[in-house]
């Protein structure tokens, strides 16, 4: 692997810039961004994750894209707090399909405190000593609970910034956008990873997806994790009509926050059950090293892993091996 220190590192980037990167003709797009992918990680190689929802539906918020909104009518079914048993129990079965990440989400807007966040910590962990990374996303924190999932030793925060601030409010009204940035704050400042990202497709258009890859590219450190979401349009949510994505669209916001963000993972996350088995190809050629293993990603559909890992063979793409010990997890 060539020198890291071959591709600087920016946090100055500005949107006509960033608009250059990713309306480039998409043949040299995907050359440069493979070229600083090679440049900063391993070629042919994939961070296997599993998202697990430890507390589902009956949520307050009113995110446009999400069928766990109390608000809307979706076959959802809301369901408490798992038990600790069972999640590890669940963290376990991923590490034996080849995920080193274990990532659970709950359906709050604010993370729950007493018993249920303590239950969430032993939660942490559990994970952390089956040797995984632990990834949680609960909603909004306060500086102590950050603190708390730092102490037992949390991997990663995710916490998206979902698009641009221009267009968030066509989205989302239950939260704002600076309480999504003071989130990602006090979790830097507990000294757990960053994983922030956003969704496409919602009805942005591409200046949107410009100042979103700015908003996450100029903070400093850049998230250690960049996951790119294809909008999966579900019944009973506002966005069900909306019209399926270009795939080349999710192909050029890869690339572009690989260029933009060298050193962080990005991850192809949702809707990557809608992409052909080329579409995926061109988003690993894209830069994407990491993706969510398991038929199911909190409440929406994803390939079989036996699909994963045919296409993998077919493809010559390997799976990120399991850490030594579970304090060697990577960002």
């Amino acid at each position: 692997m060539a020198a890291p220190t071959l591709v600087p590192t920016r946090h100055d980037w500005s949107v006509p810039e960033i608009e250059a990167v990713y309306t480039a003709p998409l043949l040299d797009l995907l050359l440069q961004a493979q070229q600083v992918h090679r440049a900063c990680h391993p070629a042919n190689q994939v961070q296997g994750c599993v998202l697990l929802s430890i507390k589902t539906g009956a949520c307050p918020e009113d995110c446009a894209y999400c069928p766990q909104s109390a608000r809307y009518t979706t076959d959802v079914a809301a369901t408490p707090l798992l038990d600790v048993d069972d999640t590890l129990a669940a963290a376990a079965r991923a590490r034996d399909q080849g995920a080193t990440r274990f990532c659970m989400g709950a359906a709050w807007r604010d993370a729950a405190s007493g018993q249920q966040f303590e239950r969430v910590l032993d939660m942490v962990r559990g994970v952390r000593a089956l040797g995984m990374e632990a990834c949680c996303t609960l909603g909004m924190l306060t500086q102590e609970q950050a603190d708390a999932l730092a102490e037992a030793g949390l991997s990663a925060y995710n916490h998206n910034l979902d698009t641009s601030r221009e267009f968030y409010d066509s989205i989302i009204t239950t939260r704002s956008y600076d309480e999504r940035l003071e989130t990602l704050a006090r979790v830097r400042h507990a000294g757990v990873t960053v994983c922030s990202g956003g969704i496409i497709g919602m009805g942005e258009d591409r200046h949107d997806r410009y100042r979103l890859l700015r908003q996450l590219a100029t903070l400093d450190p850049h998230p250690e994790s960049v996951p790119i979401n294809l909008l999966v349009a579900v019944d009973g949510t506002p966005l069900a009509d909306r019209t399926a994505e270009d795939p080349l669209e999710l192909v050029r916001m890869i690339a572009t926050a690989r260029v933009l963000m060298p050193r962080s993972h990005v991850r192809l996350s949702a809707g990557r059950l809608s992409l052909s088995d080329e579409a995926q190809v061109l988003c690993f050629m894209a830069g994407a090293n990491s993706v969510f293993l398991g038929d199911t990603l909190l409440t929406t559909p994803n390939p079989e892993a036996d699909e994963d890992r045919a296409l993998f063979a077919r493809v010559g793409i390997r799976l990120q091996p399991t850490p030594a010990t579970s304090t060697d997890a990577a960002p």
